[in-house]
């Protein structure tokens, strides 16, 4: 697959790790610009780029930036794109978003920044140093499970299947109005549950 990651810190640097290990075309960027990414190029063979350039490149997009940076994504090159969103609502480092703290889901006002492109929540709710080294085969009776929210069934399949590929079990956890349950303060937010662990801990969130 083609993948495109804008966003290389410690969420989008694990990716581009772990997706180039399982053999997809990767591009990343940043915010520094393209020879920002010389080391973690050389690390990984992943391309570096612009934002754009990861965008256009990638049959699917990550986007793992503050929350506060998303509207300077490039929209026009999202549109039509399977986005993962990873990102987290932080008002100490975002700034308070009205939108958000009336009760929009962080990922629906992220999609409405992102017109015409299917927005999928996940990876969110797990540090990267597990995402990178905790991966297992499945069946394993030490799996963690991440919870993956969105409004296509389609998008959703696909984004699922990579969590399988990369060695967690993927939960459904219903659509982007959905996901305040595996965001923040919520029981399966770094918590590293199993399948049913993680199915429990939705249920059981609260707002």
């Amino acid at each position: 697959m083609r993948i495109g990651i804008i966003g290389s810190g410690n969420i989008g640097g694990t990716l581009t790790r772990r997706f180039r290990e399982l053999g997809h075309d990767v591009t990343v960027a940043n915010s520094r610009g393209p020879g920002s990414l010389a080391g973690l190029a050389a690390e990984t063979g992943a391309t570096p780029g612009t934002a754009e350039e990861a965008a256009n490149a990638g049959d699917l997009v990550v986007v793992a930036v503050p929350l506060r940076a998303v509207p300077q994504l490039p929209a026009n090159a999202l549109a039509g794109k399977l986005v993962i969103d990873t990102d987290n609502y932080y008002p100490q480092r975002d700034g308070r978003v009205a939108a958000i703290e009336e009760g929009t889901t962080s990922s629906r006002w992220t999609a409405r920044h992102l017109p015409g492109a299917v927005v999928v929540k996940a990876f969110n709710n797990i540090r990267a140093e597990h995402l990178l080294a905790d991966g297992r085969p499945p069946g394993g009776a030490t799996r963690i499970a991440l919870p993956v929210a969105g409004d296509d069934p389609a998008a959703k399949r696909t984004v699922m299947a990579l969590v399988d590929d990369l060695g967690f079990d993927p939960v459904d956890a219903g659509g982007l109005d959905d996901s305040w349950r595996q965001e923040p303060e919520t029981p399966v937010y770094g918590t590293d549950r199993d399948a049913d662990g993680v199915r429990a801990g939705l249920a059981e969130a609260t707002r």
